[in-house]
């Protein structure tokens, strides 16, 4: 037997478990985790052998059966003694200790293995704090943890490896990656290119708005933006290159619009149902939480590409080239997309978990495509489109189950060491109580801790350490856990890690810091919006239609005067006096008053109309 059959045979397993989950419901909730990471370790060596091509490949071989075989155990061992384990809370013997060094060891090597050595090495260093903080001084020092009791938090429980993330890995998250890879696989990902085409194509700057419209819709549903530039990138870079636009600018378009995909509802990365059983509050919540900073963040790209096209009088996308609005709208592309989403929001109307519903759309998505292409495709070729779905999901969550549990585990600790709690104190205390240092020094830390994770990973570890220090200040943790993901997620475009521009620059061939600059410029208003967060409660659809209203007309001058100021997008032709009025409007933006932002816009707007009244006049 192949490798390459073992990796499709051990993914459609792991696939077919989250649908089988998902349909019928989840086991007991350790029972699910444990089984699920198994499958997932499983699916990992195999995905990721250890020295292949290498001539110590049979060592390799020997080690990831060892892991495999220790994690398999480790699993098995909590699926036999559930019960006991939830009845009696028994104490760590040798054999628990054993099983929980290799569970730990295989996590952080596959960890590695998949996302480099960056956050491993954090979940090694708060293990090693565990044991040996006590060493510390004060105030970063504890009373001390010794290996039977770190075993019972980690292993003989659900707070340790088994707790929530893992369970929001296992049954949640996993059954939305399934629902996104069908969703592309039965065609839904041509239709999306093909209207963001149709969509962006004649317009200034359209290869760019191809690109922010396909990687925002790519995005949104595949969870991560490394991964997103990586595909919709080697589509659109080319076409925008072979278009004239700049190699820095095409590479920077991708790896923005892709990073605004992992802030985007209703997937934002795997994170908004991570965020949603932190703060123990509905998806819908968050989700409704996080619409408008998404729409400013993308309509602030639009514009700052529009404003930069319109300068450089970069092409248009062919005529001859972009697809037919019947093409596009055709039933057999459209009704298996309506059907999905038709299915995903019924259960989450009719009070469904969102598991349930997910799995209502992947019904609804199923039954069209069968009943929409039945006349067109022969039952093969519609069973391996389907099959290279669920193939596809089980891959992609060997990152996403290894991450979230390496974060279980980082997370376990932090709670177990109180050094969470220590650290926002020391941010509090370092800021004075002043909330807009808080939130600056919070902001700078989740950049900088944010660097070279992915989405899910960076906002768990943030939101950990960062948050309770915005929420000991009176800030409302909503506000505030959207705050450290939305800096957390940002890291992936923001120098020096900024591995989306690493991967966008790559396939532009151009150098990844002129993209980097490129990058922060298109994405600046993300880098504001957070803390608009904390002047308005209407940014998180709380606090009524005024407060909304405020927050939304706050959010469109922030829109329209951050790209204008960074690229001179001319008001009234003067220089100077455009500048000016920039940051006037900008000021009134920000300032905590339900009238200001109001004032803003009525600004910009005034000097937008009278500027071009004067350009028609001269000319």
């Amino acid at each position: 037997m192949t490798l390459e059959r073992v990796q499709t045979g051990l993914a459609l397993l792991v696939g077919a478990f989250v649908f089988y989950t998902a349909a019928a419901g989840p086991y007991e909730g350790m029972i699910q985790r444990a089984v699920f990471l198994a499958l997932v370790i499983a699916l990992g060596a195999a995905l990721y052998p250890l020295g292949e091509g290498k001539p110590w490949r049979p060592l390799g071989v020997a080690i990831d059966l060892c892991l495999v075989g220790l994690t398999m155990a480790a699993a098995g061992y909590i699926v036999v003694n559930y019960e006991t384990i939830m009845a009696a809370l028994p104490w760590a013997t040798t054999l628990d200790k054993a099983l929980t060094l290799g569970l730990v060891v295989a996590v952080l090597e596959f960890g590695r293995r998949t996302v480099g050595i960056v956050f491993p090495a954090m979940v090694a260093a708060g293990l090693g704090y565990a044991l040996f903080g006590h060493l510390l001084p004060a105030p970063l020092g504890h009373r001390g943890f010794d290996t039977a009791f770190v075993t019972e938090t980690l292993f003989l429980g659900d707070l340790g490896v088994w707790g929530m993330l893992t369970g929001v890995a296992a049954t949640v998250v996993a059954t939305f990656v399934l629902f996104g890879a069908l969703l592309l696989h039965t065609g839904g990902g041509q239709t999306f290119m093909d209207l963001a085409m149709r969509l962006g194509g004649r317009q200034p700057g359209g290869a760019a708005k191809i690109a922010t419209i396909a990687s925002g819709l790519f995005g949104m549903i595949s969870g991560s933006a490394v991964a997103n530039v990586a595909t919709t990138g080697n589509f659109t870079i080319p076409m925008m290159i072979r278009l004239g636009y700049p190699r820095p600018f095409a590479a920077a378009v991708e790896a923005v619009a892709s990073t605004g995909g992992q802030i985007a509802p209703p997937i934002m990365g795997a994170a908004a149902f991570v965020m949603a059983e932190i703060l123990g509050v509905s998806y819908v919540t968050v989700m409704l939480a996080a619409l408008i900073p998404a729409l400013l963040f993308y309509l602030s790209v639009f514009v700052t590409v529009h404003i930069v096209a319109v300068k450089r009088d970069l092409a248009l996308v062919p005529a001859d080239e972009l697809p037919a609005w019947g093409t596009i709208g055709a039933p057999r592309r459209v009704l298996p997309i309506v059907a999905a989403l038709g299915g995903l929001i019924g259960g989450i109307l009719i009070g469904r978990s969102i598991t349930t519903a997910a799995f209502y759309g992947i019904a609804g998505l199923l039954i069209a495509f069968v009943a929409t292409q039945a006349m067109r495709l022969p039952p093969r070729e519609m069973a391996r489109r389907v099959l290279a779905g669920f193939t596809d999901a089980g891959k992609g969550l060997v990152i996403i189950g290894v991450l979230l549990a390496g974060a279980q585990i980082l997370v376990a600790m932090i709670n177990l060491t109180g050094i969470g709690v220590t650290l926002s104190s020391m941010i509090v205390s370092l800021a004075g109580d002043s909330a807009v240092l808080v939130a600056l020094i919070v902001a700078l830390v989740c950049l900088v801790m944010g660097m070279g994770l992915p989405t899910t990973a960076a906002y768990v570890l943030v939101a950990a350490v960062l948050a309770p220090a915005m929420i000991r200040i009176g800030i409302d943790p909503l506000a505030a856990h959207l705050f450290v993901f939305y800096f957390a997620t940002i890291s992936v475009i923001t120098p020096p890690v900024c591995v989306a521009v690493f991967v966008g620059a790559g396939i532009a061939n151009t150098g990844w810091l002129a993209t980097a600059m490129e990058a922060v410029r298109l994405g600046a208003v993300t880098y504001v919006v957070p803390f608009m967060l904390l002047l308005y409660p209407g940014m998180t659809m709380r606090g009524g239609p005024v407060a909304v209203a405020d927050a939304v007309a706050s959010g469109l001058v922030l829109v329209a005067a951050i790209p204008g100021v960074l690229s001179g997008a001319r008001l009234t032709g003067a220089r100077a006096v455009d500048l000016v009025l920039y940051l006037s409007a900008i000021g009134l933006a920000v300032w905590p008053n339900p009238v200001a932002p109001f004032a803003g816009l009525a600004l910009l707007v005034m000097a937008r109309t009278l500027g071009t009244r004067r350009r028609v006049r001269l000319a």
